[in-house]
C-alpha cells in the first residue's frame, strides 16, 4: 500500500493568488482565520458578513469592514463560501450567481453543496475546495505561530486549466502547506466528512459515552463517579490516540486497562453496529441524509431543537456543568 501523495510549501505559490480580490463569505470559525491568514499572507481580501451578531462584532474589531455577499461577490475574482451548508443554495440563487464575475474561482470549504447538486455552478468557474482539517481558531494560532493545520484540496471543475495549482495556492495562503495538503475530490470529503460526524466523533461518542454513564447510574454508582470514568477521561485517551495512535494511548495505560479494551471493545462495537454504520454510509451516499437535513429546515428544525434539548436535559449534562464548575484549569 504505497502513502498518499502530500503537497508542502514548496508545491505551491502564491503568485496565482497576486492581483486577485478574494471574497470570504461568512465570518465565523473558519471564516475569521481564512481571511485574516490570507490577508497576512499579503493578498486581498474583502469579508462579507450580514449585520449585528457576534461575527459581524468580531469583523468590526479585526479591522474589517464587512460588507453584503452581493457587494463582495461583485468586487471578487475569487469567492469562498464559509456560510452554513443549509443556507448556502439560497444565497448561492439570491446573491452570488447573479453577480460572480464570468471565469471567477469558487470555492468551499466542505463539499456538500456540490456533491448534493444544491449548488450548479456555471461552466466558466474553476470550482475548488480547501478544507483544513481542524477548527478555525486552531487554523489561526497555528498560523501565528509559524505552523499549519493540515487541509484537503479538491477540484471540482477546471475551467481555467489551473485549478489546482489554485487550491494549493489559497490552500498556502491560509497556513496549509507548512503542515501538508491531502488531494481529495468533492464526493469523497463529503461522504466522509459526514460519516465520521454521524458515526465516530459526535452521534457515535455521543450515545457511547452518555449510555456507560447511564448504566453505571442504574446499577447504582455514583453520578459524579461515572462522569469522571465515562466522561472527564475521554479528553486524556483521546489526546495519547491523536498523539501517537493506539498503540501510544495502549503504551501509556495499565496493562489491566489495556487487556480490557482487546477481550471488550469488539463485544460494544460488534457486527451489529458495524452494519448499522454501513446503512448510514448508505443514506449519505444516495442522498438521503442531505435531503432529511435540508427538509428538516424548510419545517423550522423541530426534530433538531427538540433533540438539542433533550440532550442538554440528561442527567451526564447536569452532573458534568457541576464538576466542570469546579475545575479552574478548563476555563484558562
Amino acid at each position: 500500500m504505497t502513502g498518499a501523495k502530500m503537497y508542502y510549501e514548496n508545491d505551491a505559490s502564491l503568485d496565482f493568488l497576486q492581483g486577485k480580490t478574494i471574497a470570504v463569505l461568512g465570518y465565523g470559525s473558519q471564516g475569521h482565520a481564512h481571511a485574516l491568514n490570507l490577508k497576512d499572507s499579503g493578498l486581498n481580501v474583502v469579508v462579507a458578513q450580514r449585520p449585528g451578531g457576534d461575527n459581524y462584532r468580531k469583523a468590526i474589531e479585526d479591522g474589517w469592514k464587512p460588507l453584503s455577499v452581493t457587494e463582495a461577490v461583485k468586487q471578487a475574482d475569487w469567492v469562498h463560501i464559509l456560510l452554513p451548508d443549509e443556507v448556502q443554495k439560497e444565497v448561492w440563487e439570491a446573491d452570488i450567481k447573479p453577480n460572480i464575475k464570468n471565469e471567477a474561482i469558487l470555492s468551499f470549504s466542505h463539499g456538500f453543496n456540490i456533491r448534493f447538486k444544491q449548488i450548479i455552478p456555471m461552466s466558466d468557474l474553476d470550482v475548488i475546495m480547501v478544507a483544513p482539517k481542524g477548527p478555525g481558531h486552531l487554523v489561526r494560532r497555528q498560523y501565528e505561530e509559524g505552523k499549519g493545520v493540515p487541509c484537503l484540496i479538491a477540484v471540482e471543475q477546471n475551467a481555467s486549466g489551473r485549478a489546482k495549482d489554485l487550491a494549493l495556492a489559497y490552500a498556502k495562503g491560509i497556513g496549509g502547506t507548512r503542515a501538508g495538503v491531502l488531494e481529495t475530490t468533492f464526493t469523497e470529503e463529503t461522504e466522509t466528512d459526514l460519516f465520521g460526524e454521524q458515526v465516530v466523533l459526535c452521534g457515535g461518542l455521543v450515545e457511547l459515552i452518555n449510555s456507560g454513564f447511564e448504566t453505571l447510574v442504574s446499577a447504582g454508582y455514583q453520578p459524579e463517579i461515572a462522569y469522571f470514568e465515562c466522561l472527564h477521561e475521554v479528553k486524556l485517551i483521546v489526546d495519547l490516540i491523536f498523539e501517537g495512535g493506539f498503540s501510544k494511548m495502549n503504551y501509556s495505560i495499565s496493562d489491566t486497562a489495556e487487556y480490557g479494551e482487546y477481550v471488550t471493545g469488539k463485544k460494544i462495537i460488534n457486527d451489529a453496529t458495524r452494519t448499522e454504520m454501513k446503512k448510514v454510509l448508505a443514506n449519505i451516499q444516495s442522498g438521503k441524509f442531505a435531503d432529511d437535513w435540508l427538509k428538516e429546515n424548510k419545517i423550522g428544525r423541530l426534530s433538531f431543537t427538540r433533540s438539542r434539548k433533550e440532550i442538554s436535559d440528561r442527567m451526564i449534562e447536569k452532573v458534568g456543568a457541576r464538576l466542570r464548575s469546579k475545575m479552574v484549569w478548563i476555563k484558562k
